[in-house]
């Protein structure tokens, strides 16, 4: 995560502000994700089809976080693949909570990994505007899972594709922008008069795009292997309700933010207006 030493701690005091306002529970993560939560939207399903794709790769894959931030995501991800490592070359946020940086966190940049497919699966979730480090991350790996949003994030040309670099994006989902989710709490929670409230609810319904993708890249020969592993996680969250039995405690404000498992959102253009439903290249 890539800002400046001042503009964290600007945003840390704001932070204490309002924590000491005893604000609702699972506010903060999407109010300040740099401390408290990811610049992407997720649910545990998330979680479940990165871990039912790096399986299918090997019994004993190999992941990491590159960019990891706080690391809220990659703690999600290392219940289930205990050896993930998360790279972050800005800890600013540990020191300023007073937390302890774990160990599987480093501080190093992505340069130093010159090994050729040294993990089985990347992550990338964040990449700030004007920084463009893919090529280090498809020198790491066979498989890669990316998020990003439309607002210019990834790169110096605003991409964020890997077909470049030998590989071929195979499937993808779409999740709700943080900051649509952001404006839904501000506007229920923390607009001062009702009236300013409604007149914000229909502006901002208006502007709702949900627009954070979810990309899986990887190299032609392990595709099929992927695919299939990722169609029949998909059955189990829809066939076993695994998406309402398996759920981590803060997706209720998702919920309640109108930004549910297939919710259809009628504001988006695009043709495929599902949140959370896979398409298949």
């Amino acid at each position: 995560m890539s800002f400046s030493f001042d503009e964290i701690l600007k945003a840390y005091e704001f932070y204490k502000q309002y924590k000491s306002q005893n604000p609702p529970i699972h506010h903060e993560r999407f109010i300040f994700p740099l401390f408290s939560g990811t610049y992407f939207c997720y649910r545990k399903i998330d979680v479940l089809r990165i871990i039912s794709i790096a399986k299918s790769l090997s019994n004993n894959a190999t992941y990491i976080d590159v960019g990891c931030g706080n690391g809220d995501f990659l703690k999600r991800i290392r219940k289930y693949l205990p050896q993930s490592i998360g790279i972050e070359q800005n800890l600013l946020s540990f020191y300023l909570l007073k937390k302890a940086k774990p160990d599987y966190i480093y501080s190093i940049p992505i340069e130093v990994f010159t090994n050729e497919r040294t993990f089985d699966l990347a992550f990338v979730g964040w990449m700030q505007p004007g920084v463009d480090f893919r090529k280090y991350v498809a020198n790491l790996t066979n498989c890669i899972i990316t998020t990003f949003d439309s607002g210019g994030q990834c790169g110096i040309n605003g991409g964020c594709e890997y077909e470049e670099f030998g590989f071929f994006k195979i499937a993808s989902w779409r999740t709700p922008s943080w900051i649509d989710v952001n404006s839904e709490l501000m506007n229920n929670y923390y607009t001062n008069s009702l009236a300013d409230k409604v007149t914000l609810r229909q502006h901002l319904s208006r502007l709702r795009s949900a627009n954070n993708f979810w990309y899986v890249y990887s190299i032609k020969n392990i595709s099929k292997e992927i695919i299939t592993a990722l169609k029949s996680q998909i059955q189990k969250e829809e066939k076993d309700d695994l998406f309402l039995r398996e759920r981590f405690d803060f997706e209720t404000i998702l919920d309640e933010c109108g930004f549910r498992y297939h919710e259809k959102l009628s504001s988006l253009l695009s043709t495929e207006k599902h949140l959370w439903k896979v398409q298949f290249n």
